[in-house]
């Protein structure tokens, strides 16, 4: 069969899938694709799935059935990690060609090669305990910032989360592929880099999940500040438990590496905490918030938190709110619990009503309102350093500070992918 010739993609859920779609559209490109958007008529369709919500399925079922409608002679390819926990029940959507599983994703151009429309869909997934091998992945012109992927996979169990059986064990690139890749990227007038990883702080164990912190993710960053033509580094999200004293203190004491973090806490309730079979209690949390804001009073402090999770009474619910309110931080993702097959969530009891979880979820998302207000107000009158995106929308641009404060203003395109130092 001749080679199709025009590729759209898709991408659902995170920062790394951003990154690995990127790469897929990279790979497709060099065989000879011709990249669409995902709108127009396209030969083939690839969409990166996620699993950490229960809309997976849906988003996915909604996408080809679009695909259906607008082209259906197109070839359409669902991979991500909804394609590794779910492959038969995706295979069975009507108009699905192709499911790739994690260990074959990155090998999306020889599967096209193979692929002929009309033929039953085709499963190509594996034993998750057979994932092995990294595969560095990075965006790159879609956005003025770079998601750059270091680490895959998750050694640990919480007893909410599927990304260990849909990316396998803790694995990572070498520190001097990761500079490489900088190098590379800052030749491209890349001026800020995200590292990304579904366990970041566990960068080390090598491309196989194998050794024992053969570096750190500590010495990572060290040689990345020393990268010449990266202009700003942030770390896209970190575990409490690996976010030690020396990588704060060298962030605050960083040119490049912005006053910005991510640590998800998920509950403010130690006996919920261990419910969720997390590795911290809440005083380790506190104690890592505080020590940030000594050390850089001026920092943005991201929160994730899941509410509505299994035996979470209204009492640890408001310990979770009172934790919150009392923390220095600046802003918060909420996630409503979902129910995720395989997971030992599952037995626990009693499960929290629907109702209960939205209602929850709202006073959390009002908190973060507030909590960003706040921040946003604190640096009023102060001048940072704002990089500029290239986006123009209704003739505005918008750009973020180095400690990540959201700024929208009239477009000028010679501030397009600049630092600019602008007065709040």
């Amino acid at each position: 069969m001749e080679l199709k010739r025009s590729v759209a993609f898709h991408t659902l859920g995170c920062k790394l899938n951003y990154s690995e779609t990127s790469t897929l559209s990279r790979l497709l490109e060099n065989e000879g694709f011709e990249k669409k958007e995902f709108d127009a008529q396209a030969d083939v369709y690839v969409i990166n799935t996620c699993s950490v919500t229960d809309n997976a399925d849906k988003e996915c079922r909604q996408l080809v059935r679009r695909i259906q409608r607008r082209s259906p002679e197109s070839l359409v390819v669902i991979t991500g990690c909804y394609a590794q926990l779910k492959p038969k029940e995706i295979s069975e959507i009507p108009g699905v060609n192709l499911v790739l599983g994690a260990a074959e994703k990155f090998n999306l151009p020889q599967h096209l090669r193979e692929l002929v429309k009309g033929d039953s869909a085709k499963i190509c997934s594996c034993d998750i305990e057979e994932v092995n091998g990294f595969h560095s992945s990075y965006s790159i012109n879609d956005r003025t910032r770079t998601f750059l992927k270091v680490q895959d996979g998750c050694d640990y169990n919480c007893s909410f989360c599927t990304i260990p059986l849909a990316r396998g064990r803790s694995r990572s690139d070498s520190i001097e592929n990761v500079v490489e890749n900088v190098k590379m990227l800052a030749k491209n007038e890349v001026k800020e880099i995200v590292l990304t990883g579904v366990n970041l702080g566990d960068f080390g164990k090598g491309a196989n999940g194998h050794k024992k912190h053969a570096a750190s993710f500590f010495e990572l960053i060290q040689a990345l500040d020393q990268v010449e033509g990266i202009k700003r580094y942030r770390i896209s999200s970190i575990e409490p438990n690996l976010l030690t004293n020396n990588i704060i203190d060298f962030v605050a004491n960083s040119g490049k590496f912005m006053p910005h973090f991510h640590i998800p806490l998920q509950s403010g309730s130690n006996k919920i905490l261990s419910l969720m079979q997390r590795r911290y209690k809440r005083e380790l949390y506190a104690e890592r918030v505080g020590l940030i804001k000594k050390l850089m009073p001026h920092c943005a402090i991201g929160v994730d938190v899941i509410v509505g999770f299994p035996g979470e009474t209204d009492e640890e619910f408001n310990e979770t709110f009172t934790f919150l309110h009392s923390l220095d931080i600046s802003y918060l993702h909420v996630f409503t619990y979902s129910e995720r097959a395989n997971t030992r969530a599952l037995a626990i009891q009693p499960v929290v009503p629907l109702n209960v979880r939205h209602e929850r979820n709202k006073k959390l998302r009002n908190l973060s309102y507030m909590k960003m207000s706040y921040f946003t107000q604190q640096h009023e009158g102060q001048t940072r350093k704002i990089l500029f995106e290239g986006h123009v929308k209704n003739g505005l641009m918008e750009g973020y500070t180095d400690n990540y404060i959201k700024v929208t203003t009239s477009y000028r395109a010679d501030w397009v992918n600049e630092v600019v130092d602008w007065k709040l």
